[in-house]
């Protein structure tokens, strides 16, 4: 499928792009310079409720990974982010805010340690390579940065587990959030995390050997028939409802990992050698101005959010929503917004402003909505 999207070097295909196409994709978007399938054939809500009730494969390839190797890995990963590494350990993913010199976040990628002098920075949507590479050029690291072929596969839903133990062991059953192992694909070695872009439970392959890519997805397929499995994608309505930030949706380099509460992910009392630290905590020290908050609203489904909706509290603009949908669940619209800190309390009323100029009352509410 590539009507209205056109495949050039610049916008890449996956390893599972054929079964994608195969499977009745109706939609794609564009991340890290490569396609990410959006829909099939449920719709946004049917989706959801399938992620909730059964188990889903998405092709999530667009998870780029960054390798860093060489003696000088684990002191460069720690000069990108606040977060304490020096206990990192083999076996274990951390959620790790990546900043510049102002503290501004630059991407928040999930990072597997390989081992003492290999890493991987499994990334959002922009070129934190290219950050990589300048920082060994500039900071004189003796370490390597480049992007390694490794296209990750997702299971998500409550059955994944079940699904996960039928084909790969029933070890995984005993494998914690955030932890990853190896496991046995068609006679190779590759890495499973328990993991993934969704409120559900899940896991991610790691798919080092792109040959394997489709043999991997019709096994899956087949394996979770009995499951009720579908090909998807991240859904927005589980994404917002969890609470989970997009880059470039709540978060850009405009922002710091403090207010976007990544606070316990930010150690800056100790004496870690990070390239941000003195800026966030002058930051700190003056106290986070705004702060990231649920915003219930609306008696009816609002539009598409496609750019930012102010929040007002009286005539003060005092936040505005970056991601908004109907909750099936919850009855309400649920929208992200960075609330000013003299209104982000839980249960303040407050308004949203759509497009067309009307206003909806409103909700401040403590993530996730639940």
């Amino acid at each position: 499928m590539s009507d209205g999207l056109v495949f050039v070097r610049r916008i890449r295909r996956t390893p599972y792009s054929n079964r994608v196409e195969q499977a009745g994709v109706r939609g794609y978007s564009v991340y890290n310079h490569m396609i990410l399938p959006k829909s099939f054939g449920m719709s946004v809500e049917e989706a959801y409720w399938h992620l909730r009730e059964h188990v889903q494969v998405w092709d999530v390839s667009v998870q780029r990974q960054v390798e860093i190797t060489g003696p000088d890995a684990a002191r460069l990963v720690q000069w990108m982010t606040p977060r304490d590494l020096r206990q990192a350990e083999v076996g274990r993913c951390y959620y790790v805010p990546i900043v510049d010199q102002s503290g501004g976040m630059l991407n928040d990628p999930v990072l597997l340690k390989l081992a003492d002098d290999r890493y991987w920075l499994s990334i959002a949507d922009s070129d934190l390579l290219l950050y990589v590479k300048g920082l060994i050029i500039g900071g004189g690291f003796d370490a390597r940065a480049f992007e390694p072929d490794v296209n990750p596969l997702a299971i998500q839903g409550p059955k994944a587990e079940d699904l996960m133990a039928d084909l790969f062991g029933a070890q995984l059953r005993e494998l914690k959030f955030y932890r990853y192992t190896h496991i046995d694909v068609f006679g190779s070695r590759q890495i499973i995390a328990r993991s993934g872009f969704s409120s559900m439970d899940g896991f991610e392959i790691y798919l080092a050997n792109r040959d394997l890519a489709e043999p991997l997805w019709d096994m899956i397929m087949s394996a979770g028939e009995k499951y009720n499995i579908a090909p998807g994608g991240p859904n927005q309505i589980d994404r917002i409802e969890g609470g989970l930030l997009g880059y470039g949706n709540e978060m850009t380099m405009d922002n710091n990992p403090l207010e976007m509460g990544f606070g316990k992910f930010c150690n800056l009392m100790g004496d870690i050698d990070c390239i941000g630290r003195e800026a966030l905590l002058n930051i700190q020290k003056a106290k986070t101005k705004r702060h990231i908050r649920g915003v219930t609203f609306g008696t009816g489904a609002c539009p598409t959010c496609s750019t930012p909706w102010p929040v007002y509290v009286g005539s003060e603009q005092v936040g505005q929503i970056t991601s908004a949908i109907w909750s099936p669940r919850l009855k309400t619209n649920v929208g992200l917004s960075l609330i000013d800190a003299d209104h982000w309390d839980q249960g303040t009323s407050v308004s949203v402003a759509f497009p067309d100029g009307s206003s909806h009352s409103g909700t401040v509410v403590v993530l996730p909505f639940d």
